[in-house]
């Protein structure tokens, strides 16, 4: 089985996040697209191998390549088990749609057939991430932790709520937090942790080796992905990997790359004063849109750092690897490779914005690949 998942022209739709990887490869919910298609497609037993890769844009090709003739999947539509069992059931030369939205396409296309399942979770805009989130992840839980038997939660916790709702995998400690499975299951995963005093509301999913510090607040939908830390008070939180909020300070519907750092005390708004809807940056019209969302906080691209007592005005847009310090609120759209604060902003010398993240990734035992700096080299201007 071969599937491409087609970014659909949506690229910059989704940037800053999409400016580093593939719609395919965005996370919410607990899983990204594409490990979300190879969850699903495993659970078929299918007899043939499993492929997966990404018709995206050229310079994103060295890291996540294309499949030779697989079937052309939307991205951005989130697969559920109906979807993929349609899939599967195609003909040569044959489109699924739903509506005027294609789902998935085998060879030409020419045949239209409409999907008459439920109707899956489509994203339509960066913000649609963290919005849907709720859906999704509560989606996600029941795939992952089909049978399956959760770990028992230590006896120094207090569970509120549904106890079949919260899933520890093993390797994972939670100890003397409240955990309130009223309003959304809680995922912990492998070698995960929740530290004493935490205050958890799902649905949250906390990938393997993320980590709840002391005394952490967590409203749902909350998404931390691998290794990604927390502590303060986060709300409707979407994290991709690596990142770290890891003290006090709020950050509300938000969305956070891979290698991002928020210094101690970041403080982030998600409401405009008049309650009004939110304008903000398009990198498809290359100017600030205004939106029919009310809520929306802090947008920030991979390897992007804030320095302590950070604070970012409603729907601010950080592009990817950008160095913000200061005591007052930056503009709300900082281009990629920016470094300053709300004094103004000077480029971020390409050399040290690399060197500065291979830093970063070696307390972890990785570095950047080539692929990775000829992607950021992308991502300049």
């Amino acid at each position: 089985m071969k599937i491409n998942l087609n970014d659909n022209g949506l690229h910059l739709r989704f940037a800053p996040l999409s400016l580093t990887r593939p719609i395919g490869n965005l996370r919410m919910g607990i899983f990204t697209n594409d490990e979300r298609w190879l969850a699903f497609l495993k659970g078929f037993e299918l007899s043939s191998t499993i492929e997966i890769g990404y018709s995206t844009e050229q310079y994103l090709q060295g890291k996540f390549s294309k499949v030779e003739n697989g079937i052309e999947i939307n991205a951005a539509v989130i697969p559920s088990e109906e979807v993929v069992a349609a899939v599967l059931q195609m003909e040569e030369n044959s489109m699924l749609t739903l509506g005027t939205t294609w789902i998935a396409k085998k060879g030409t296309g020419d045949e239209k057939i409409a999907f008459t399942g439920t109707e899956p979770v489509i994203l339509e805009n960066r913000w649609d991430i963290y919005q849907k989130n709720d859906a999704v992840l509560t989606q996600d839980f029941l795939l992952i932790t089909a049978n399956r038997t959760s770990e028992k939660p230590f006896k120094t916790n207090t569970l509120i709520g549904d106890s079949s709702l919260l899933f520890i995998e093993p390797g994972a400690k939670v100890e003397a937090s409240i955990l309130n499975t009223t309003t959304g299951p809680i995922y912990v995963g492998k070698d995960a942790e929740i530290m004493e005093g935490s205050l958890v509301r799902g649905p949250l999913a906390m990938c393997e080796h993320s980590a709840l510090k002391l005394g952490t607040k967590v409203y749902g939908a909350s998404t931390l992905g691998p290794h990604c830390k927390v502590g303060g008070e986060i709300n409707n939180v979407v994290m991709q990997a690596y990142s770290n909020k890891g003290h006090e300070g709020f950050l509300g519907n938000s969305l956070i790359g891979e290698w991002c750092n928020l210094g101690a005390d970041t403080n982030t708004s998600n409401l405009k004063n008049n309650y009004g809807f939110v304008s903000t940056y398009s990198y498809e019209t290359k100017q600030e849109e205004k939106t029919n969302v009310q809520f929306m906080g802090l947008c920030m691209g991979d390897h992007s750092k804030c320095g302590i007592n950070s604070m970012f005005n409603t729907a601010t847009v950080v592009g990817v690897s950008c160095n913000i310090y200061g005591g007052d609120f930056p503009s709300k759209f900082i281009p990629s490779f920016s470094w300053g604060g709300s004094v103004g902003f000077v480029p971020y010398k390409f050399e040290k914005a690399v060197e500065y993240a291979n830093n970063m990734m070696n307390r972890r035992g990785l570095s950047l690949s080539e692929e990775e700096i000829a992607i950021l080299r992308e991502c300049i201007g």
